[in-house]
């Protein structure tokens, strides 16, 4: 079976790549390149076409701002079957913006630190990768300054968010308590995903409005930091995004320390490190919830939801032993019931919970990739292998799709398996779980 899982998951690669040497998520839905996808996407080539995998990186590098700003989306080219695209973002509004790629203002999970420590590993230390990494180490080094310089507004090693989609975790439930801070007005647009996909598992047309009404308001500063951090009614310290940021440090000083340079550089992530890993811990984490949650700057509050975000500090190492356990326990008791597969993107639990749409409760391969590093990082080797393995079973039994239904037995009778098929990073990441022995 493993052989031709992966033959399968490298034709869905292969299929998605473009002849401008990057990879689109997936055909019609996602027709541009994604900053967080073409991470985990290098992960999957570096494992059997490194040239492929070293190419996808540096090809959203080369979209980076003038201020270490890397982008969500890079419009490489244009395409009607996607909206918002570049004539509706705008980049060109800020100063510092690419000239020579269009793109959003917006960013998401800085994962491209770790993503470069995967590939050194995954080559067996290949002296050409790390001459990769050493040309192109300077540029996330520049991406994480960009983070703690802009948006790091109380200096407590915590960055913020401006917008849902910058979390990754587009509509999950844990915006709900934000839009009635809000009153958008109605936009006149035409979706394009719903074309694509059944509109029943993706965000609401009025939600749609809330997200765009933010982007708005960015552009009308220009894509201005400090005056977003000022007017966003969006501003959010999320767990998954500062964990990537604090994982990806932690990558980057070990690839500094084996480049023999860039000391300084090492030096003010370890600081900056350390503040995060103490902000996480004191601000982001509810004892009495037994998770990481979000953190409203707007309500200056904690938002009262659990998801699979709330366990990705394990993977960056922040929890003590002891709240790691805690943690655990909160995993099992919320996500892990023998009914269900590890890990539903929202607490299974809860009212809010929708196993078929989108960020409100459905499996996805990337946050099961990241958690099931985050368990064997701490020892939890059975649980992780659980995550492992019911990950490689949802994919062969239903195909390479966007995200899966947690729930093992389907009452509905459809089946299991939403959003677009023959999705890169699914494909991608199932390649490294399949190598992982």
């Amino acid at each position: 079976m493993k052989e031709s899982l992966v033959k399968q998951a490298i034709e869905v690669l292969e299929n998605n790549h473009q002849d401008g040497g990057f990879t689109i998520p997936a055909q019609g839905l996602y027709p541009f390149q994604w900053k967080w996808d073409s991470g985990f996407i290098a992960i999957g080539y570096a494992h059997y076409d490194m040239g492929k995998a070293m190419q996808e990186l540096a090809s959203l590098l080369n979209a980076q701002w003038g201020n270490g700003f890397i982008p969500h989306i890079v419009f490489h080219y244009d395409s009607d079957t996607y909206f918002p695209g570049p004539d509706f973002h705008r980049s060109q509004l800020h100063p510092l913006a690419s000239k020579k790629l269009r793109s959003t203002g917006l960013v998401q999970p800085p994962v491209l630190g770790f993503v470069l420590e995967k590939l050194y590993e995954v080559s067996n230390r290949n002296p050409t990768v790390l001459g990769f990494i050493d040309d192109q180490i300077d540029k996330v080094y520049e991406n994480h300054v960009y983070f703690y310089e802009n948006r790091d507004i109380n200096n407590e090693g915590l960055v913020y968010i401006y917008h849902n989609w910058e979390s990754g975790t587009d509509n999950s439930p844990m915006w709900d308590d934000i839009w009635p801070t809000m009153n958008p007005p109605e936009y006149e647009f035409e979706r394009k995903d719903t074309t694509h996909v059944d509109p029943s598992q993706r965000p609401t047309k009025r939600e749609y409005d809330h997200y765009l009404y933010i982007i708005e308001i960015a552009k009308q500063y220009n894509y201005d930091d400090a005056k977003i951090a000022q007017h966003s009614p969006f501003l959010v310290l999320d767990p998954l995004f500062n964990a990537m940021l604090l994982r990806s440090n932690e990558a980057l000083i070990k690839l500094y320390g084996l480049l023999k340079r860039g000391e300084g550089k090492a030096q003010y992530l370890k600081e900056k490190h350390a503040l995060g890993v103490q902000g996480m811990n004191t601000k982001l984490y509810h004892e009495s919830s037994g998770a990481y949650l979000h953190f409203d700057l707007r309500s200056n509050t904690l938002l009262p939801y659990i998801s699979s975000s709330s366990f990705a500090p394990l993977y960056a190492g922040v929890p003590s032993g002891e709240r790691a356990q805690q943690l655990i326990q909160t995993l099992k008791e919320k996500f892990g019931g023998e009914d269900k597969y590890l890990c539903a993107s929202f607490d299974p639990t809860h009212e809010k919970f929708n196993p078929k749409k989108y960020w409100r409760g459905p499996v996805w391969i990337n946050m099961n990739w990241i958690i099931y590093q985050g368990l064997k990082r701490y020892g939890f080797e059975d649980l992780a292998t659980r995550v492992k393995n019911e990950s490689i079973e949802l994919v062969a039994k239903h195909s390479f799709y966007e995200y899966f239904d947690c729930r093992k037995v389907n009452p509905d009778g459809d089946s299991n398996a939403y959003g677009g098929n023959n999705f890169s990073w699914t494909a991608s990441l199932l390649i490294d779980f399949l190598n992982e022995d």
